[in-house]
């Protein structure tokens, strides 16, 4: 069964291009366990095709894979022409820090912005578990970093910081009382996504983006069959080194 894509450059111009990040930010197609999940690859040979211009950005994703995100987060930094991102239902974790490479962001009342600290898992002695939770400090300094290029100049980084170790959900007009962001009024046409696992604090009103369980279940069923090597997919997923 032949894969659908949804991550795609669509409605092209001479001046102008729309990109959608609707799925997991995952570090290689290895590492892809959906149709909608999305690596580096597919972003930057999609910004070789709309070089130079302005471009409209929908993000729907949990988050994923730090290395990947921040890899992302640089491409569209980097990409000549205006970028405007409009958050349609939620920007997670790592996508939440894709979003700041907009020149100009916009969140719809109904959507979220998730922050929390990087996780990760080590094995082996002492030494290896100072050393993972070292990198994960530095991991969200530099994080911290991205966030407080768009931060209002009244908001103190140590407010964000607070948020970020307490794994904050932000409406939109949460969001912007922090950060320079333009809310807009509800998306009625919102995606549902599906990983909902990442996060603790997940709000009552946050749940109906998630599919239900058993949707997931179908989900997993309906393309099992099309991957080459499950076992050595499950192994990739499972040794990813950072995620969020």
């Amino acid at each position: 069964m032949k894969k659908q894509n949804f991550f795609q450059v669509k409605n092209i111009t001479e001046t102008k291009a729309e990109l959608y990040i609707y799925g997991d930010i995952v570090s290689d197609e290895w590492g892809k366990w959906a149709d909608s999940d999305v690596c580096p690859t597919d972003v930057i040979n999609a910004l070789k095709t709309v070089s130079g211009k302005d471009l409209d950005i929908y993000i729907n994703s949990c988050g994923g894979s730090v290395f990947a995100g921040i890899a992302i987060y640089n491409m569209l930094k980097r990409q000549k022409g205006r970028k405007t991102v409009r958050i349609d239902s939620i920007a997670g974790s790592i996508a939440s820090v894709i979003a700041m490479a907009g020149d100009e962001i916009f969140m719809y009342k109904n959507s979220f912005m998730v922050i929390h600290k990087p996780v990760s898992f080590a094995e082996g002695n002492a030494e290896d578990m100072r050393k993972c939770a070292d990198e994960l400090d530095k991991i969200q300094d530099i994080i911290q970093g991205i966030y407080d290029t768009k931060l209002k100049d009244e908001i103190d980084l140590n407010t964000i910081i607070d948020m970020i170790n307490n794994e904050t959900w932000l409406t939109a007009e949460d969001t912007a009382k922090y950060f320079n962001i333009n809310v807009l009024e509800e998306n009625k046409a919102a995606a549902h996504i599906k990983t909902a696992e990442t996060y603790k604090n997940i709000p009552e009103n946050a749940k109906g983006i998630f599919w239900p369980e058993n949707n997931l279940e179908d989900e997993f069923e309906e393309f099992r069959d099309d991957l080459e090597d499950e076992s050595i997919k499950e192994m990739r997923l499972r040794c990813e080194l950072l995620s969020m």
